[in-house]
């Protein structure tokens, strides 16, 4: 299957997921999380925040962006950029850039699962007002509303747009704080309405 047939195939099943949601339990909202009010990942890397409005577009800052170690190979670094979490009904869709910076010698083949140790990204939102936490929602045929983490090749040295789908936080949320793979949590990223 190309990859414009299952982007399409993707953005018809979100389309029919938002219309078929009145009568459904949406996952990943239960569990209890810590909270902060600091405005950058928690723990090792280096992170800035930005006064741009988030968009949706490659000419739009990032709400954050960090740069963290990557296991992938020695000197490895990953920067990720957070360009915003837009809701939309009672669905939010959270836009990233991921660049990679792979020191010459190391693997060729670059993806997020691999940037990451080898493991899942397990991107969830955690909600610091109502203690809980939102996983990535899924299709009727079980599969994750998110760009591919194995799939989707990364350019070394150029950003590479992900997308993941969530529940929507309840209005009274105004900022969520943000995990992607291991790496250190984003805290206090504005939900756009």
């Amino acid at each position: 299957m190309g990859l414009a047939h299952r982007l399409g195939a993707a953005t018809a099943t979100a389309l029919l997921l938002t219309g078929g949601l009145a009568g459904c339990s949406l996952p990943g909202t239960g569990g209890p999380s810590a909270s902060s009010s600091s405005s950058s990942p928690s723990g090792g890397g280096k992170a800035e925040g930005s006064l741009g409005k988030a968009g949706f577009d490659n000419d739009a800052k990032p709400v954050v962006k960090g740069t963290f170690d990557s296991p992938i190979a020695q000197g490895a670094k990953i920067d990720i950029a957070v360009m915003g979490l837009k809701t939309k009904g009672r669905l939010a869709t959270l836009n990233v850039q991921i660049t990679p910076h792979v020191p010459l010698g190391g693997p060729t083949r670059i993806n997020a699962y691999r940037l990451n140790g080898e493991h899942g990204l397990g991107t969830a939102l955690i909600d610091p007002v109502n203690l809980k936490r939102y996983v990535v929602v899924k299709d009727s045929g079980g599969n994750e509303l998110q760009t591919h983490e194995i799939f989707t090749n990364l350019t070394n040295e150029q950003a590479t747009p992900f997308n993941f789908t969530f529940a929507a936080p309840p209005e009274n949320v105004k900022s969520i704080d943000l995990q992607i793979g291991t790496w250190p949590t984003f805290r206090d990223v504005p939900v756009e309405r």
